[in-house]
């Protein structure tokens, strides 16, 4: 099978982002220019047929797809000691998994449990490996490995057939506004070019109103297909009275909750159907709207989805056994993640912090995918006065105090100059009365 280049390259993903403009668009051309197989590798053309084909699949044939693929991922963990105690603790077999219905005999999977034994719980060879994290979203960092070559393709390949359900086709033009870090500077630019994928990146740093004319004018200037925002960041645009002097095709709206209302305001106020669905970083299970439905349905073939226990309001966790993630994979992992009733993720409000200058910061943005917050049990913003924020930290045992400048400078850098910020190191992050982590503690109104 041939490799990934987008995999292989993805360690200097951040040295092609601080190049200047010139060379990264000259830089994005020519990879662009390397055919798709070599790009993305053949994993990606096996699960975009893949994807298409799954949307066909009566229930007997998605049966015995979710069998063997659970079968697969057992066997690949029961290579791990982690998961090799826990398989004989409970005298389980993984070559004698023949039903969905012996799945509930494995013990279920928490964060916590990762971030105490990743390293055990790892099956596949070093070179397999594609270091990830949480980023600390909910308050609880949780760092993890991807198989490299095959988890981040599928992810694609299922994104791209999301999308194709309102329109997007591979090579589309996409303005993309969901925390690429275009500035530092309060006042800097708002927009660059990813030549590597055609797309516009515009800030989510610096959507305020005295800047909106400039927001307007590169859309106008790109003229994308595709608006692909953070729900909190086309929600800002809408209520801001934006107008485009061109058709959208869509907008791609995931990564936060979008209420029914709201995303029938989006689709009236930008006259374009949107589409909204569900993932994590964990890329354990995908589920995304049908045409016609708001609710969310999951991918038959990207993983294995079971709820939990209704909670008063008829919420139920969701509970995630990955496909394909060999290196890693994950055994009925609790994501502390709700599913309603009606078919969609009880989300988090929008949250933000606040810049001097009245700038807007969305936590979603402030997400850390590379190993910013390794060694930290829990993390946590406090604000109580604009452009002033304290940054909490719950190390480990294994904590390095020269990390804290490291941290310090890299949530700067999202942040921008006119914040002050400090760091502080305590025993425990602060709670909410049934104690679960928060990601933000703040008595300011957005």
């Amino acid at each position: 099978m041939i490799m990934s280049l987008e995999d292989t390259l993805y360690p200097l993903l951040r040295l092609y982002e601080a190049a200047p403009q010139p060379v990264k668009t000259l830089a994005g051309r020519a990879y662009r220019a390397i055919p798709s197989s070599i790009r993305q590798g053949a994993a990606y053309e096996r699960f975009r047929r893949e994807a298409v084909e799954s949307e066909s699949w009566d229930g007997e044939t998605t049966t015995r797809y979710q069998i063997a693929a659970i079968r697969d991922s057992l066997i690949a963990a029961q290579r791990a000691p982690f998961y090799a105690k826990r398989f004989a603790e409970v005298g389980v077999n993984p070559e004698n998994f023949e039903s969905l219905e012996q799945l509930v005999a494995y013990t279920m999977l928490t964060k916590q449990d990762i971030i105490q034994h990743r390293d055990e719980m790892v099956s596949g060879e070093t070179a397999q490996r594609l270091a990830m994290t949480t980023g600390g979203s909910g308050g609880v960092p949780v760092s993890f490995f991807l198989h490299k070559g095959i988890s981040r393709p599928k992810e694609q390949a299922y994104l791209e057939a999301t999308w194709a359900r309102v329109g997007y086709q591979p090579g589309d033009r996409v303005a993309v506004i969901r925390g690429g870090v275009t500035s530092s500077r309060s006042d800097g630019r708002i927009a660059s070019f990813d030549a590597t994928r055609n797309w516009l990146v515009l800030s989510s740093y610096h959507l305020t109103p005295e800047r909106l004319p400039e927001y307007v004018a590169e859309l106008n200037r790109f003229r994308p297909q595709h608006l692909h925002a953070y729900p909190s960041a086309a929600l800002m645009l809408m209520q801001m009275g934006v107008k485009l002097d061109f058709k959208l095709t869509s907008l791609l709206c995931g990564s936060e909750k979008l209420s029914v209302e709201a995303q029938r305001q989006l689709e009236d106020h930008f006259e374009a159907p949107v589409m909204h669905w569900y993932g994590h970083s964990e890329r354990a299970v995908l589920a995304a709207q049908r045409p016609g439905s708001t609710a969310l349905h999951f991918w038959p073939a990207y993983g294995f989805v079971e709820f939990g226990e209704p909670d008063g309001d008829g919420n139920r966790e969701i509970i995630a056994t990955s496909f394909h993630n060999h290196v890693m994979p994950l055994i009925r992992y609790r994501t502390g993640d709700l599913w309603s009733a009606d078919g969609h993720v009880i989300g988090r409000d929008y949250e933000f912090l606040i810049g001097r200058t009245g700038r807007r910061i969305s936590l979603t943005a402030m997400n850390m995918h590379d190993d910013l917050f390794d060694g930290l049990l829990a993390v946590q913003f406090h604000q109580h006065q604009p452009g002033v924020v304290e940054f909490h930290l719950q190390p480990t045992p294994e904590w390095s105090c020269d990390r804290e400048a490291v941290i310090r400078d890299g949530l700067l850098r999202k942040l921008g100059d006119d914040f002050e910020l400090t760091l502080r190191l305590v025993d425990q992050i602060e709670k909410t009365s049934v104690g679960k982590h928060r990601w933000l503690v703040t008595t300011l109104k957005p």
